[in-house]
């Protein structure tokens, strides 16, 4: 009787955000302050607030500015203006509308569904939901389309229908997606408690010592580059706690495949944690791990070239999820092999780290 009052009560609320979409058809304006910190050479404020704020081209700034959307120290300014040091900057973007959220008949591996929910093996390369600049094409889309009618029951206006988290565009692996709104309710629960384990494979430049291990980080924004995510002091004022664990799985000499378990579920969690531990992710760009280096082995440049062409993302790959189905209570254990990719790229440096083909 509680889950069905608990299901009329969501089936409710739905009904109101749908109303609420109606009643306000125009966006919400985006509205951001920036304090600069101590510059050494003065940028121009179209260039930094590019850099600064996710989403924003320069184009987009450019046009903020001469439309008086960005106010230095409370007063306009123009696009070649050059920030100062504690310049106090405030913006307001325009949203643009999101389109109407769609079905899209595209493939999808799906390693396990029941009546309440299904888990995917995503792609790499695959966008989860619709965001700036990737409206269509989503996982999301694929899953309006593979549930078909019962996706009615789900909240489209959040443009992520069923889902309760998430994977990097260029991460691959597993991913839960609710089929109605109390197997979403009590999934989420189930991820807030904790009580979902997410396991990792990553491979990563060098051979973590020790072996095995916790990191214990706050990550939050650069205050470099809001774009990406940074490491600050475990439980001081800057960042959100986050804690992962690490395993060796396998020594390949100049590089590892490692196991990785979450705790927390900060953005970009791993790739930050295995940076800041000196084993950044192979072919993560914005971590470390995306540029060829010389080891100590003849011809090694054109090696480490010749790999991350093969594997031009982050070697990362959410291998394995265990939960319990929100109906019945069963603890579901899933796991999804390694991607062709990830695959390819051991196999060159297994033959390397073998020494057959190293000449000293």
């Amino acid at each position: 009787m509680g889950t069905f009052f608990t299901y009329m009560k969501m089936q409710k609320e739905l009904l109101k955000n749908e109303q609420d979409a109606l009643a306000q058809p125009e966006p919400e304006p985006k509205k951001m302050t920036l304090q600069v910190s101590r510059v050494q050479t003065p940028m121009r404020i179209d260039r930094y607030l590019a850099q600064q704020v996710e989403n924003a081209t320069r184009n987009k700034v450019q046009e903020a500015i001469e439309e008086h959307r960005v106010l230095v120290n409370g007063h306009p300014v123009k696009s070649n203006y050059r920030i100062k040091s504690c310049d106090l900057i405030q913006i307001t973007f325009l949203r643009p509308p999101a389109p109407e959220m769609a079905p899209e008949e595209i493939p999808i591996d799906i390693v396990y569904e029941d009546a309440d929910l299904l888990v995917v093996n995503k792609a790499p390369g695959m966008v989860v939901h619709p965001a700036f600049g990737n409206w269509t094409g989503t996982l999301a889309n694929a899953i309006l389309h593979h549930i078909g009618k019962e996706a009615d029951e789900l909240d489209k206006s959040s443009l992520r229908p069923g889902i309760v988290h998430r994977l990097d565009k260029d991460t691959s692996g597993l991913i839960i997606v609710a089929k109605n709104p109390t197997a979403l309710h009590r999934l989420a629960t189930q991820f807030a408690r904790r009580q979902v384990e997410k396991v990792y494979k990553a491979i990563v430049w060098g051979v973590p010592a020790p072996p095995s291990g916790t990191i214990r980080t706050n990550i939050g924004r650069s205050r470099k580059n809001r774009k990406v995510m940074a490491n600050f002091p475990f439980e001081g004022l800057e960042g959100k706690h986050a804690i992962t664990d690490y395993e060796l799985a396998e020594d390949l000499r100049y590089f590892s495949l490692v196991s990785l378990t979450l705790h927390t579920g900060r953005t970009h969690q791993i790739r930050v944690h295995l940076q800041h531990l000196g084993h950044p992710i192979l072919g993560d760009v914005t971590y470390g791990g995306g540029n060829p280096r010389t080891l100590d082995f003849s011809k090694s440049e054109p090696f480490t070239k010749n790999l991350l062409e093969t594997m031009p993302r982050q070697a990362l790959h959410a291998e394995t999820l265990r939960f319990r189905q929100p109906t019945t209570g069963e603890q579901l254990s899933l796991t999804a092999p390694l991607p062709d990719d990830m695959q390819a790229a051991l196999d060159k440096i297994r033959n390397i780290a073998s020494g057959s083909h190293i000449m000293h």
